[in-house]
């Protein structure tokens, strides 16, 4: 399947009344999209042999949903710093900020330099790529040692009192999932969260509170990673 197959495809399914849907009920604008939902673009992204040329090729299109595909098909051991950081500058929205970290980036050799990189930086979306990496590679990495994730906490501490909700969401997500990964990251994951509620900001408070009541709850799940080391 080459390229202006796939292309073809996606604008056989375009939806524009699904545009004003996604924006309405998800929050996600973007520019040059077709209206594809994510599950009908997972389903077509099974049928696409794997290539990285057709991935960048796609990209390229400026097409959004196209872009969205390139996420599913590039292979992410191929990944370069100056891909990513190509890419991470486009981010418009969070859903193709989550997909790219989630399904890509996580998964790269980088991740955890471009992680603690972005989190610091000022674009919204460049900055919740870092805090995504973050709580995706709780479970990209199944055996990373407890020193990978602690090296995180400075950077979930100081960007706590970030207001825009996108950015927010994702240092709690990034604090949660670090906490749900072993027993000893949870008890240092509630540490941090009650050095976060002595700064007194309001998004502070929100991110600390909301994670602390599942990292404390009688039903917080553990992975238990690595398994060698928390699963005997």
């Amino acid at each position: 399947m080459k390229t202006a197959e796939i292309v073809k495809l996606l604008k056989e399914q375009a939806d524009s009344e699904k545009i004003l849907f996604k924006e309405k009920k998800f929050g996600i604008t973007s520019n040059n999209a077709l209206g594809i939902y994510h599950k009908d673009l997972k389903v077509l992204a099974k049928k696409i042999p794997k290539s990285d040329e057709i991935a960048i090729e796609l990209f390229d299109t400026d097409i959004y949903e196209a872009r969205l595909l390139c996420s599913k098909l590039y292979n992410p051991n191929n990944l370069s710093e100056e891909l990513m950081d190509q890419w991470v500058s486009t981010f418009e929205n969070w859903e193709i900020c989550d997909s790219f970290c989630m399904g890509l980036f996580a998964k790269s050799r980088y991740a955890v330099p471009k992680a603690n990189e972005w989190s610091k930086r000022e674009r919204e979306f460049e900055k919740r790529a870092g805090f995504v990496i973050m709580a995706a590679y709780c479970m990209a990495d199944k055996n990373a040692p407890n020193e990978t994730f602690e090296q995180f906490f400075p950077s979930i501490v100081s960007e706590c009192t970030e207001e825009r909700l996108y950015v927010k969401k994702a240092v709690n997500w990034a604090i949660r999932n670090i906490g749900k990964r072993n027993v000893d990251l949870r008890s240092k994951a509630i540490s941090v969260c009650k050095e976060m509620l002595e700064i007194g900001d309001k998004s502070a408070k929100w991110i600390a509170t909301n994670a602390l009541k599942e990292l404390t709850g009688a039903k917080v799940r553990s992975s238990d990673y690595p398994r060698k080391i928390y699963r005997k």
